[in-house]
């Protein structure tokens, strides 16, 4: 039995952003500002794909982007980031925007979209992205 114990694995998946929804991010409705949402989701993206990337990197698009539920003042923001696609000089990050309401309650997934980052140099321009190491 301990022997099957040690051999499972435990993945905790941690946000690559977390944050307080404020009153100063409402917009007319009472609503978290759904521009004020897309910064959150660029920024976490923009750290997987930095990571990704071994460095500098820049937004070119956003696709998909879907709005399913309102964020309110007190919500819990954690946006989760996965690398879905990787080309020669850019990648594609899947991000997740979850929120505990007033910090106590369930889960609720709010939006997702789907971010595309080029990877840059110091000059500014298109670099190849590293091949990916190991697991």
């Amino acid at each position: 039995m301990d022997a099957e114990r040690d051999q499972a694995t435990i993945v905790v998946r941690m946000p690559a952003v977390r944050t307080l929804a404020m009153p100063g991010d409402t917009n007319p409705a009472g609503d978290i500002f759904g521009g004020w949402l897309l910064s959150q989701m660029d920024v976490a993206g923009g750290i997987v794909a930095y990571e990704r990337a071994g460095g500098r990197v820049a937004t070119v698009a956003i696709d998909a982007m879907t709005f399913h539920a309102p964020v309110s003042v007190g919500d819990v923001v954690s946006c989760y980031a996965d690398v879905i696609r990787v080309g020669r000089t850019s990648l594609t990050v899947q991000v997740e925007t979850w929120v505990q309401r007033a910090r106590i309650g369930v889960p609720v997934k709010v939006t997702e979209g789907s971010f595309t980052y080029v990877a840059l140099d110091n000059d500014g321009a298109k670099r190849p992205l590293p091949s990916a190491g190991p697991p």
